[in-house]
């Protein structure tokens, strides 16, 4: 099959546009930690945002996935997709600084650093759509976490096993398989496909799935049928 290449402070009342995980949204702000878009539904969706996902390309992508056989019978480990977070850009930051610079909404930074260790900003959850604080802290970090979007153990049993150990570091800090999320959503995600887990917000699936078909296609990665049946559901609706 053909591969292709891989790839605003929030306050009451403020409106600003959503860029989550490939989607546009216009959202209504409230106070921070306050769920905007709810378990269904966001307050507003723009003309940008349905057409941002390309649902044609992502199903002709999805079907010509490979099958997966099974599941790999060899076990998983972490530490075979290299150290987490490496700088593997040679940009200077570490892959997890560059996705929170990246994802989250007015970052700022440690000085000295080179814009590199973000220190506070504000996560818009691509998944729920709920606006999140990120303050750097070993008790507050965590709030905001880097999800990958097809995680490494799924990865790993639908063909990452196979694969080198610079393949599998570079797919741990690809970009286009990260984004940052906030605990509650990377945590009920955990190394689940489409067949197990969409996000909570129905107007996201479209990009998480689109996303999820194009890292599989990037790196060639079979898919089961529970997995690619839901994400065939959720492309012929957008």
């Amino acid at each position: 099959m053909g591969r292709r290449s891989r790839g605003a402070s929030l306050g009451a009342g403020l409106v600003v546009l959503l860029l989550a995980a490939g989607g546009v949204w216009l959202v209504t702000a409230g106070p921070l930690g306050a769920g905007m878009l709810g378990d269904e539904t966001p307050p507003v969706s723009t003309d940008a945002a349905a057409g941002a996902v390309d649902a044609a390309s992502a199903l002709s992508a999805l079907e010509g996935l490979d099958a997966a056989p099974g599941w790999s019978a060899r076990d998983y480990d972490r530490d075979l997709f290299g150290p987490r977070w490496a700088d593997v850009d040679r940009n200077g930051c570490d892959t997890r600084n560059d996705i929170l610079r990246r994802d989250l909404l007015e970052p700022t930074f440690r000085p000295g650093t080179g814009d590199c260790t973000v220190l506070t900003g504000t996560l818009i959850d691509p998944y729920d759509g709920t606006a999140t604080s990120f303050v750097r802290g070993p008790e507050s970090s965590p709030a905001v976490q880097i999800d990958h979007v097809v995680a490494l153990s799924w990865a790993w049993h639908h063909g990452a096993d196979g694969w080198s150990d610079a393949r599998r570091e570079e797919f741990a800090n690809d970009p286009q398989n990260l984004v940052a999320a906030s605990e509650t959503t990377n945590q009920a995600k955990s190394a689940f496909g489409p067949g197990e887990w969409m996000p909570p917000a129905a107007p996201l699936r479209c990009a998480y799935v689109a996303r999820f078909v194009s890292v599989l296609d990037a790196y060639d990665l079979a898919i089961g049928v529970a997995d690619r049946d839901a994400a065939r559901a959720v492309l012929e609706r957008c």
